[in-house]
């Protein structure tokens, strides 16, 4: 198949599914054309099968708003016409879908239109597409598409249950590479930043405020008032114990730094901004918390346990249908940052639930998430809109 895909080419995990999802169809032998107004951040280069086409928005005096939604499909129907794409992949309902369904009805006058499918993240659904002005208009992408999934099955129950929708939605979730996640030997790493064998504490995310990034600050200060040394450790019940890695960037991140100096932490803990490839850093954790307001998924999540790393979380969004409770780590209720903490040291404090949690983990991200695993839903549900469209041709 040839196929077209449009995300937003930034951090977020809408942006890092469909990049992901596109190289590894490319690696199956399709052909791939990501459509976007920048190169997709993990991307990294231009690759065999797959190309890239960027939109660009002339500016004129007369908008007063640079009309992105239009380049875009002007762009999409440029591709199709001269890449002879089989069907257009569109992360995200705002405004990717729109724009898809109105360069396909363009491209339908002309005999050459392509099925689109819409892949719903969360935000999409959950912010922008609740607020009224935008919602007639989410309503009717996710009716015309040809074909509509979602991440998680809280997602696909959220959207029908906020919009006035009739179209099937099939769930498949997030993936990962469990080749490319996977621990690493970094144990110098570690040492480096935890010489007296404290545990380390991860949090990864864009730093908005849904995020919650300061609970993960207030949990690490109770960890560390408190003590979180392993029980074989010859400082068990002192407090200390416990380092603290920040990972990402975003507009709660200032807040996040000054609570942590004001809770005299901040020689115990780094702020590192944006990695990539964060997978050495994941590989040198021994938990990750993940406290978030709002999370569809939690592709941060999955890649952490892909690592080996257990997860406490809220028990918000999808989250529960990602991090089992008691197996791979531990869910408490939004905003309990009293139970987050417990939880958090029974894992940190004794190493065989640690080990039996990071175990878990990393099955769990192999045997239900891995990419072989859910690329080929993917395939399959192309070639079921790709038929429904030809039988009604």
């Amino acid at each position: 198949m040839t196929i077209g895909i449009t995300c937003y080419p930034t951090f977020g995990g809408s942006g890092v599914v469909a990049t992901e999802l596109g190289k590894a169809l490319a690696a199956r032998g399709h052909t791939v054309h990501f459509i976007a107004y920048a190169l997709p951040l993990r991307l990294e280069h231009v690759a065999e099968n797959v190309f890239f086409h960027e939109v660009r928005v002339n500016t004129y005096p007369l908008f007063e708003y640079p009309p992105y939604a239009l380049a875009l499909a002007s762009k999409m129907i440029d591709v199709v016409k001269h890449e002879g794409l089989d069907l257009l992949h569109v992360h995200y309902a705002i405004p990717h879908a729109t724009s898809a369904v109105l360069a396909r009805q363009i491209l339908d006058a002309s005999g050459m239109g392509v099925p689109v499918v819409t892949t719903l993240h969360g935000t999409d659904i959950t912010l922008v597409g609740k607020d009224p002005s935008f919602k007639p208009v989410v309503e009717h992408a996710i009716d015309t598409s040809d074909g509509v999934t979602a991440v998680s099955d809280w997602l696909r129950r959220e959207t029908y249950a906020s919009f006035d929708v009739s179209n099937e939605i099939e769930v498949i979730p997030n993936f990962i590479d469990t080749e490319r996640f996977k621990r690493q030997p970094k144990d110098h790493f570690k040492q480096a930043i935890a010489p007296d064998g404290e545990r380390l504490l991860v949090h990864v995310s864009n730093f908005r405020r849904v995020k919650r990034a300061r609970d993960v600050v207030e949990v690490f200060a109770r960890l560390h008032a408190e003590g979180a040394w392993p029980e074989d450790h010859p400082r068990h019940g002192q407090p200390g114990g416990v380092k603290l890695l920040m990972v990402g960037d975003g507009p709660d991140r200032a807040a996040s730094e000054l609570a942590v100096r004001e809770a005299g932490l901040w020689s115990e803990a780094r702020f590192l901004g944006k990695q990539e490839p964060v997978e050495e850093i994941l590989s040198i954790a021994d938990l990750f918390l993940m406290p978030s307001g709002s999370e569809t998924f939690g592709l941060a999540a999955l890649e952490a346990m892909a690592c080996g790393v257990p997860v406490v979380s809220s028990d918000i969004g999808g989250l529960p249908e990602l991090n089992v409770d008691g197996e791979t780590g531990f869910l408490r209720p939004l905003g309990d940052v009293a139970g987050m903490t417990a939880a958090s040291r029974q894992i940190l404090s004794s190493p065989a639930i640690q080990a039996r949690m990071a175990h878990a983990a990393r099955q769990r991200a192999e045997t239900e998430f891995e990419l072989d695993r859910i690329v080929p839903q993917y395939e399959a549900h192309y070639r079921r809109v790709m038929d429904r469209r030809e039988g009604s041709a």
